[in-house]
């Protein structure tokens, strides 16, 4: 890397002199500085030989960091170059292509770019064109999985992986969407192809690598156990899970999508505060969200002054998912509460659900509600009931209509709901 360093600053200062601004005979009546037009041609060879090294050196750079539109933008600051036919387009191109190489030589010497800006609608949070339904059924997208990890403990109860598949940016997704997995093989029962299945994704627009050419999903393998046998019955295996479950890397995985505008993060007020109830891989969304505000450099992150609030239940310590990640995110302004049935209990003595750990804190959700929180929920339906009893139950004590009430958060879209 030294050699290619030491070879590119040769080249461009070589090409300086080409470059070296003469002072005019004019100088003590004007005292200004021009270029030498005489030598336009010099001028000309000499940016020439800027755009190819440091266009070249930016766009290798770049792009082998995964930010593809810098890539492109110094490809085309050299394109400039060699079409120019001013001395103000050449200046103009001039700068573009160094600025470029200069970027190209802080990568080159580790000065990697943090940013995760080059995958955002314009304004950022502008919805307008939010990708849906781009790959269907009959015209689908085959992805290949980077890698598949267990990532609960021994305890768990069940297997819960995180599998991250390389769409090469050709399969572009915002942070609350789902992808349809088509698993292989057909059905036993009609022989016919099986039906897709959909999967909220679990990273944010730019992947877990921030290069935007990957996705993760959070899969939770389907098992039953049947008491006669007294072991799980692979005959009624959970099909798309356990095929994802079961993926090394390079494998395929045909998918359709994106899915669903319902969790999307209405992202155009900063300030908005954001309360998200999961169970298990209900998560997923939750991650992108949590990565888009407090782990990558984005133009939402930096702009957010609202807060976000995670409920998570799960079974035990060893089933909770991400929880490294969230640890870290709560010291960037991240509220974070679990629920854990089989190792705490709720108010009444009894196991603690979702529906418990949310309802401790029943009047500062209901009020963040009443001032424009959105909440989420994601999981297994069976929270549903149970929170929405206990919403009521605080509506009564404020004289509140809870059915109309609801029906204003509905209205007013602060309400998400993707249960299963």
């Amino acid at each position: 890397m030294q050699v290619i360093n030491f070879c590119v600053v040769l080249a461009l200062a070589s090409a300086c002199t080409g470059f070296a601004p003469k002072v005019s005979q004019d100088y003590v009546r004007s005292k200004t500085v021009a270029l030498d037009m005489a030598n336009g041609a010099k001028r000309k060879a000499a940016l020439k030989t800027f755009g190819k090294v440091a266009g070249a050196v930016g766009t290798f750079a770049l792009a082998t960091t995964g930010a593809p539109n810098a890539a492109i933008a110094a490809k085309k600051a050299v394109e400039v170059v060699e079409t120019v036919d001013s001395t103000k387009k050449l200046i103009t191109g001039g700068a573009a292509v160094i600025a470029a190489g200069a970027v190209g030589m802080k990568l080159l010497n580790g000065d990697r770019t943090t940013s995760q800006d080059f995958l955002e609608a314009e304004p950022y949070y502008d919805q307008s064109a939010v990708p849906v339904n781009v790959y269907k059924n009959k015209a689908p997208f085959t992805g290949k999985v980077a890698s598949t990890k267990r990532i609960v403990g021994p305890k768990a109860t069940g297997e819960t992986c995180h599998i991250v598949i390389d769409h090469n940016g050709d399969f572009p997704y915002w942070e609350g969407q789902s992808w349809g997995v088509m698993p292989p093989g057909n059905r036993e029962k009609d022989g016919k192809p099986h039906s897709v299945r959909l999967y909220s994704i679990a990273s944010s627009r730019y992947g877990d690598d921030m290069t935007g050419k990957t996705g993760s999903l959070c899969v939770r393998r389907a098992t039953y156990w049947c008491p006669e046998l007294k072991a799980d019955d692979p005959a009624k295996k959970g099909v798309c899970s356990n095929f994802l479950c079961d993926t090394q890397p390079g494998d395929e995985v045909v998918m359709t999508g994106p899915a669903g505008k319902v969790m999307l993060l209405p992202e155009e007020d900063p300030t908005t505060d954001y309360i998200m109830v999961a169970t298990g891989t209900g998560i997923a969304p939750y991650r992108g969200f949590i990565r888009r505000l407090f782990v990558e450099d984005t133009p939402a992150a930096r702009a957010y002054k609202g807060g976000a609030w995670l409920f998570l239940g799960v079974a035990n310590s060893d089933a909770l998912l991400y929880d490294d990640e969230f640890q870290e995110a709560t010291k960037k302004g991240l509220r974070l509460d679990y629920a854990l049935s089989r190792e705490q209990t709720n108010a009444k003595g009894g196991k603690m659900y979702i529906q418990d750990k949310v309802e401790e804190y029943a009047d500062e959700v209901f009020d963040k509600l009443e001032k424009g929180a959105h909440i989420y929920f994601c999981g297994l339906k069976g929270m549903m009931p149970g929170i929405q009893d206990m919403l009521k139950v605080v509506a009564e004590k404020k004289d509140i209509n809870y059915d109309e009430w609801l029906k204003g958060l509905k209205k007013a879209k602060q309400w998400h709901v993707e249960v299963y």
